[in-house]
């Protein structure tokens, strides 16, 4: 299915959440002098557009990064998201909004490289001509599921894995536990993100349940009144974190629910 487009829900609270851990991650790989490898599987835009009719038409951006990217009170391991933020929006006027790829690239050296999977066709023609003249980057219109088993190991092994599926289809929870178990056994070493929504039907706890034993670190976020119907939370899986993050994450994902929830 191709039907899903982030641009409805960019900049959201699930969002902030997501695009903070993946910030800090990228802090830390950036932190040592090696270079390192991103591969990101669901990539979605480039950047998203904030005043587009399809952000306009649900206004989630307003639940999320609205109420932060000015706050002057957050944590520091919120600096490296807040940067690439304020960065997209030099007037002091919120009209854009990095997807996932664009704070990866905000990270990159000469010496890094980016790797982009994105199947649908606008999705991709817009990923493709955002990155386009980077060599740095590379832009894969293939499914994200069939393209990690290729893409890992990369050949700069050091760097991350970002798993970020739209789950429309309720078969994506078991490829999402399928595919990653493949993909460690390719690349051990890798640091791997999973997003996972929280919906009223819990398909993710199964998810999650597959997951237990390779032992990940389990982030979740949730707005205190949950609607009935919808995304009621999100969540984050993520293997072989670096010493330390935890903490780092929990600080920072505290103050996100403090600030919007």
């Amino acid at each position: 299915m191709l039907s899903y487009r982030h641009g409805f829900h960019a900049g959201s609270w699930a969002d902030v959440h997501k695009h903070a851990a993946l910030s800090l991650l990228l802090a830390r790989l950036r932190s040592k002098a090696k270079p390192f490898c991103v591969v990101d599987v669901f990539a979605g835009d480039g950047i998203y557009d904030l005043t587009a009719p399809e952000a306009l038409k649900t206004r989630e951006f307003e639940d999320g990064i609205a109420k932060l990217w000015q706050r002057k009170d957050a944590p520091a391991g919120l600096a490296p998201y807040l940067g690439v933020v304020r960065g997209f929006n030099p007037t002091g006027r919120l009209a854009k909004y990095p997807g996932s790829p664009a704070f990866i690239r905000a990270a990159l050296r000469d010496t890094d490289r980016l790797v982009l999977a994105e199947l649908h066709p606008t999705a991709h023609a817009h990923l493709t001509r955002w990155a386009a003249g980077d060599k740095r980057i590379a832009v894969h219109k293939r499914d994200g599921f069939e393209f990690l088993g290729a893409a890992v190991p990369p050949a700069i092994r050091r760097g991350m894995v970002l798993i970020d599926p739209s789950y429309e289809v309720k078969s994506e929870y078991e490829s999402v536990s399928r595919a990653l178990e493949k993909a460690l056994l390719r690349w051990k070493e890798g640091i791997y993100v999973v997003w996972y929504p929280i919906l009223p039907q819990r398909r993710h706890e199964k998810l999650l349940a597959a997951l237990a034993k390779l032992k990940p670190l389990i982030s979740e976020i949730a707005p205190q009144k949950a609607p009935a119907r919808g995304l009621q939370g999100a969540g984050l899986a993520i293997f072989n974190p670096p010493f330390g993050f935890a903490r780092e994450l929990q600080t920072a994902r505290d103050y996100i629910v403090t600030v919007l929830f």
